[in-house]
């Protein structure tokens, strides 16, 4: 054995590792059922990354209208949201090494307390109309979004067969959580009226207060990740992963683009800026439930058809937008559009995971990194149509 890998086994504080008892070969313990203690860190990860959604949403409620108030020229009002998903891009390679490294409490906290300090300081531009500091807060909200996505990943590499199931579980969490952003932005409203988005900002905080103490719960000793999964002697071929990660980037450069574009159109069209913040609540939503029947659908159909008949409803979403004057047709788009980037995204990261090796890091990393670029791009894309 090389030291290197000697070295690699040892645990390190925060890693969710796998205590193998004496004479229990590693491959006879990764085949084991489940433990009570690895069930119980599953749901912490899944309940982490509902609320990381939660985050989310209500940021995404407020960074296009709240851009497009205080942006010093219309041509900028897109730009924060573009902030939020390069942070996200950027946080792609830390969150898959640092985890590696340090173990998911460390590198997961880590992540979190970014957008506990991206809330806040989003929070304090909004109310000292601060464009670049509202800019910052988002950048640093989005790295936090970028270590909570890789949850599904950690979950993907450690549940063997049951994989597609267990990152179906997590990524479906984020639509309960999802439906309580509009409650929650109304509570924040209530309690500073005369600072709407503000208040939503600072829950957004909040929330990813909570993010942070359930990375530092997890337990010590389950297997979420461990270095045995990613040491397989047959790792993912670099061509393997071109199809999903190029389906996966069309899906988040169109779907972003549609949807930071609506709310300025709409509130063009006469609608009130809080309906147009209810709409994109529900987009969200509609961006995580369908991934709970993407398990039944990729076994019908197969995984790539289901990415391909994903882009097809982002394809007609836009087609409903042209033109589109009624909050109706808004709303719709939107839940259609969300629909389509699910199936998409969540067939994709099936894909990647059964595609006949297992994915290393800096080709997880890779992954992610091309679907936050591609939002980028279709953040920036956005800008022009709102003005």
């Amino acid at each position: 054995m090389k030291a290197s890998d000697r070295l690699a086994s040892v645990p390190r504080a925060g890693r969710l590792a796998c205590f193998c008892p004496p004479g229990v070969a590693p491959d006879e313990e990764e085949r084991a059922a489940p433990s009570a203690l690895s069930r119980y860190a599953l749901t912490l990860t899944v309940v982490g990354f509902a609320l990381s959604v939660l985050a989310q949403t209500l940021a995404i409620g407020i960074l296009p209208i709240a851009g497009l108030l205080i942006a010093p020229t219309p041509g900028l009002s897109t730009a924060p949201y573009a902030a939020l998903l390069l942070g996200a891009a950027v946080a792609t390679f830390p969150a898959s090494f640092l985890e590696g490294a340090f173990g998911r409490r460390a590198a997961f906290a880590l992540g979190a307390s970014h957008g506990v300090a991206g809330g806040l300081v989003m929070a304090w531009a909004i109310g000292a109309q601060h464009f670049v500091a509202f800019c910052l807060g988002a950048f640093w909200l989005g790295v936090a979004q970028g270590f909570s996505l890789f949850y599904r990943h950690i979950v993907g590499l450690d549940a063997r067969a049951g994989a597609s199931r267990a990152m179906a579980t997590v990524f479906g969490a984020g639509a309960f959580a999802g439906l309580a952003g509009p409650a929650l932005a109304a509570f924040a409203a209530d309690m500073a009226p005369s600072q709407v988005y503000a208040g939503a900002a600072a829950t957004a905080a909040f929330v990813q207060v909570a993010v942070m103490a359930l990375a530092l719960a997890a337990p010590v000793g389950a297997a979420i990740s461990t270095d045995a999964v990613l040491r397989e002697p047959e790792p993912l071929a670099w061509r393997d992963m071109a199809a999903p990660t190029a389906l996966g980037a069309v899906a988040w450069f169109a779907m972003t683009a549609i949807m930071v574009a609506s709310p300025g159109a709409m509130i063009g069209c006469g609608i009130a800026a809080s309906a147009a913040t209810g709409a994109v609540a529900w987009h969200v939503v509609a961006m995580y439930a369908p991934a709970l029947v993407v398990p039944w659908l990729a076994r019908w159909i197969g995984v790539g058809p289901l990415a391909a008949l994903g882009l097809a409803l982002i394809a007609f979403a836009k087609w409903m937008t042209l033109g589109a004057d009624q909050y109706l047709a808004f709303v719709v788009a939107l839940i259609v559009v969300a629909v389509g980037w699910a199936w998409t995204t969540a067939a994709a990261t099936q894909w990647l995971h059964s595609a006949g090796g297992t994915p290393s890091r800096l080709q997880l990393a890779l992954h992610d990194a091309a679907l936050f670029a591609s939002a980028v791009a279709g953040a920036l894309i956005a800008a022009p149509k709102i003005g």
